[in-house]
C-alpha cells in the first residue's frame, strides 16, 4: 500500500514470499475438471449404457443426485477416488477400466457411429425381459455375422 512517497508492506510478504505463493498455486492441482476427468466420465457413461442403466438409476446406486451423475459423466465435476471405487463396484469393472485407452497427450476421443450403434444395441438388448427373445436375437446376430464372413 502506498502513502505519498512511502511504501508500506506487511511483514513476511515480500517479493520472495509472493513468488513462493505463486509457485504453490501452480503446483496445486486445479479443482476444475480436465481432459482426464472428461475421459473417465465418458467411460462411465459408456459402461452405464452397456448395462442398460439410466443416469437416474446409476445416481441412486451410488448415492448421488441425477444432476451429480450427469456432471460426472460429462466430466464437469471431478470424481474422488472413493466415489470412483464405488462407481466401479456398481458397474462391475475394475477401476483401471475407466482409464483404458487414455493417452496423456490426447483428449477424449469422440465415439464413432458404429460404437454408438453397438452401445444402443446393448442397451436395447438389456431392456428385453423375455429370455427367449434375447436368445433369438442373439442367434440372429450370430447367423448374420457368419453370413458376412465373420467368426462367432
Amino acid at each position: 500500500m502506498s502513502y505519498g512517497t512511502y511504501t508500506w508492506s506487511k511483514p513476511g510478504v515480500g517479493d520472495l514470499a509472493g513468488a513462493d505463493a505463486s509457485l504453490e498455486r501452480q503446483a496445486r492441482p486445479s479443482p476444475r475438471a480436465n481432459d482426464a476427468d472428461r475421459y473417465v466420465g465418458g467411460r462411465i457413461r459408456e459402461r452405464r449404457i452397456m448395462l442398460g442403466l439410466s443416469q437416474q438409476q446409476l445416481a441412486q446406486m451410488i448415492g448421488v443426485t441425477y444432476q451429480q451423475a450427469h456432471k460426472y459423466e460429462r466430466g464437469l465435476n471431478r470424481i474422488s477416488a472413493g466415489r470412483l471405487y464405488e462407481i466401479a463396484q456398481v458397474l462391475s469393472v475394475p477401476i483401471s477400466w475407466f482409464f483404458e485407452g487414455m493417452h496423456a497427450d490426447s483428449g477424449p476421443a469422440e465415439m464413432t457411429q458404429r460404437q454408438r450403434m453397438c452401445l444402443e444395441l446393448a442397451r436395447n438388448f438389456a431392456m428385453i425381459d423375455n429370455e427367449k427373445h434375447q436368445e433369438a436375437l442373439s442367434q440372429m446376430a450370430r447367423a448374420l455375422a457368419q453370413a458376412e464372413g465373420g467368426t462367432v
